[in-house]
């Protein structure tokens, strides 16, 4: 539990230095296949993100081929901090035809190795699984769906990982679509291992200003990035992010920020994108 405490005591930093007018900077990381590791490394990124499918799922990695997956862990020159795209879209935690016992069991497996993995924590997206059928009223699923994190939260916590709840853009998914949504249900959850990610690209994909990441303080444990016409990196279209970035200082965010993108080629790439969100980064918080 001391990772996940230690972790949490960062996040809630806010509630006692908002006045301060200088917090430790945010460290950059990116979501890219874990084999890259050696340029994720030359280009200074600082951690990465890889995906549940290809490390922890009990469908897509058997046994033999976790154990792999360990050894590529451990010789990793970055730490892999943590995986995304949670649970599968045909495993529903919303509508009428959810399965508590197979997302239950699906869960207790990726989480489990996760532990194993030395991860930090899971990104909850999976638009697909929390997509609210067409006809399927609203209160219902969020109920439906609240009552699920609640489950699964008490999975993570016999884990020691902790679960970030991301705000979808409303053309991946049509529930849980904007940081004020995302919070209220992890308000609503009241889990310690069920807290916020604050994804600025789907913020600004729904042209969502950045006073909507008022109140997250206590609850945002991680941060997406990237810019909002065909999710490009840093740098490409010159996406100003400070506004955001300026609101997540001033409700005490010191985690880390990660660059989920769609790269050309991450070589030519990486080195303006890290550049360009260090130097954004940096402004803020000097």
């Amino acid at each position: 539990m001391i990772k996940l405490y230690s972790l949490l005591a960062a996040c809630l930093l806010g509630l006692s230095v908002r006045a301060q007018s200088s917090l430790p900077a945010p460290e950059i990381g990116v979501v890219v296949d874990m084999e890259r590791d050696s340029l994720v490394k030359a280009l200074q990124f600082k951690y990465m993100l890889e995906t549940t499918a290809k490390v922890l799922s009990p469908r897509e990695v058997s046994d033999a081929e976790f154990q792999e997956r360990l050894q590529q862990i451990r010789e990793l020159e970055v730490p892999l901090y943590g995986c995304n795209i949670f649970i599968p879209s045909d495993l529903k935690v919303v509508g009428p035809n959810v399965d508590e016992e197979a997302v239950l069991e699906y869960v207790e497996v990726v989480l489990r190795r996760a532990q194993v993995a030395g991860l930090t924590l899971i990104t909850w997206g999976s638009g697909g699984s929390r997509r609210v059928p067409e006809g399927f009223d609203r209160v219902t699923a969020t109920a439906q769906f609240i009552y699920m994190a609640k489950r699964v939260a008490e999975v993570a916590a016999r884990y020691d990982m902790l679960l970030v709840l991301e705000n979808l853009n409303s053309s991946e998914c049509n529930f849980i679509t904007s940081i004020p949504e995302a919070l209220a249900v992890v308000r609503a959850v009241d889990h310690p291992n069920f807290r916020l990610c604050v994804d600025i690209y789907h913020m600004l994909k729904d042209g969502q200003p950045a006073s909507d990441i008022v109140g997250t303080g206590p609850y945002a444990a991680y941060c997406e990035i990237a810019e909002r016409d065909g999710r490009t990196p840093p740098g490409v279209q010159g996406t100003d992010f400070t506004p955001y970035l300026a609101a997540m200082k001033a409700e005490g965010y010191t985690g880390k920020i990660m660059i989920e993108a769609r790269w050309d080629d991450l070589a030519t790439q990486g080195p303006a994108a890290y550049r360009t969100l260090r130097d954004q980064i940096d402004a803020v918080y000097q």
